[in-house]
């Protein structure tokens, strides 16, 4: 397994170290399996969620969350490293996979959840496909906090004025981008910070999941012929208007309310904003899976983002972590976070508040679909720094790709030379 190096932040880590000390509690298991456990996460904002899924722990689980919450990303990655140093680490908290999670394991700082994973998957409860993000050496760490599909959105008003269906296969969507554009419509949405990688991954993984997968273990190169030819496809997309202005500054989802453009690849957490946006769900807006762009796949491929929700091997709370990771991953669990959230969820058990995201959790689970991991936690952080950019000058200016994946490439070759 492979690592990345995260930076410390000396005021963080001494500020953390302080909140560890007044915290309380040793090392050693306390062994309970009820009572109030100590959870901390990177999500700030998602508290009030937190807090409302209490009402459901406190009586199903017998188990009260505290929650502190953290909103700057390298305070939160200083105290987590420290906690453990202290030997005082929490019973739960928030993380991310790939390689910031691989490390953590390769330091047996984390607690496994192989028996909760095998529970889970032999209940069906949760997908084998996402069992595979939690799994390092043949062992399954943490459980999923949450889930995200990466699916196509798209305003039904355009769809109907244009007589569009929902297409099946990748040829099909090509041909609707081509109606949408004669008639003056921008098929895709685009933007050339940050989320720059969406379609790119989805060109990839949908042409061959095992080439990509083969660019995050550095088996595949980014110049090799076959990334070219996608890249090639891309800019025939682009000269093409199939997207939007990368430089826009309206907020996507007030974008596809006003027709800028017809559809956008985004995960399914983006419902919030669409509702936020004035869109009505199922009405103004819907999703569908995008077709595999290589029609030989047995099972279309599909992008998921899903944070881990942690226990340290060395908390006090580790056997209370553990609990509550098991009852997290239940139907009833699953509902209940739904609700607080309004987003979907991992288990195709549970009931989800909104039809359109219930379909679509239950779409995915199926066998006529494989789960791969986003590009953003598939991809060692070095390059995922120089890949974002790049996509993004090539968004902005599209042109020659080589020139943009030789310089990924460039930073993946100092980046695997490290590793040997």
């Amino acid at each position: 397994m492979r690592s990345r190096k995260i930076p410390l932040v000396v005021a963080a880590a001494a500020s953390a170290s302080m909140l560890l000390a007044s915290c309380g509690g040793g090392g050693e298991d306390d062994g309970a399996t009820t009572g109030t456990l100590d959870f901390y996460t990177n999500k700030a904002a998602w508290e009030p969620d937190f807090d409302e899924l209490n009402a459901a722990s406190e009586s199903r689980a017998d188990i009260t969350l505290n929650t502190t919450g953290y909103s700057d990303a390298e305070q939160y990655d200083a105290f987590v490293r420290q906690s453990f140093r202290t030997d005082k680490s929490p019973g739960l908290f928030t993380w991310q996979t790939g390689p910031s999670l691989a490390e953590l394991v390769e330091e047996d700082l984390i607690a496994e959840t192989t028996d909760i994973w095998t529970k889970a998957v032999d209940s069906g409860w949760v997908s084998t496909d996402l069992r595979e993000t939690y799994t390092y050496d043949g062992k399954q760490y943490c459980v999923p906090m949450n889930i995200a599909y990466w699916v196509m959105y798209y305003n039904k008003n355009i769809f109907a004025e244009q007589g569009i269906e929902e297409p099946t296969t990748w040829a099909e969507l090509n041909s609707i981008a081509e109606r949408l554009t004669g008639a003056g419509i921008t098929p895709y949405y685009q933007t050339s910070t940050l989320f720059t990688f969406q379609w790119f991954q989805q060109m990839v993984a949908g042409t061959d999941p095992e080439l990509y997968e083969g660019l995050s273990t550095g088996e595949v190169k980014y110049t090799d012929p076959r990334i070219v030819d996608i890249m090639e496809t891309w800019l025939d997309q682009e000269e093409a208007g199939w997207f939007s202005d990368a430089g826009s500054t309206t907020d996507p989802a007030v974008g596809l309310k006003q027709g800028d453009y017809a559809m956008i690849n985004f995960g399914s957490f983006f419902n919030g904003s669409l509702d936020g946006a004035g869109m009505v769900s199922g009405e103004d807006y819907d999703m569908f899976v995008i077709p595999a762009t290589n029609p030989d796949l047995e099972q279309t491929p599909v992008a998921v983002e899903s944070g881990p929700l942690c226990v340290a091997e060395n908390s006090s709370q580790k056997t209370l972590g553990l609990t509550y990771s098991e009852w997290w991953m239940s139907p009833e669990a699953q509902t209940a976070w739904s609700e607080a959230r309004g987003d979907v969820a991992f288990n195709p058990k549970a009931t989800v508040a909104d039809p359109m995201l219930e379909e679509l959790g239950t779409t995915v689970a199926s066998d006529d679909y494989q789960l791969y991991d986003r590009y953003y936690e598939a991809t060692p952080t070095p390059i995922l720094t120089v890949a974002l950019e790049q996509f993004g000058a090539f968004i902005a200016n599209p042109g020659d790709p080589m020139p943009f994946l030789e310089t990924i490439q460039a930073e993946a070759d100092d980046y695997w030379a490290e590793q040997e």
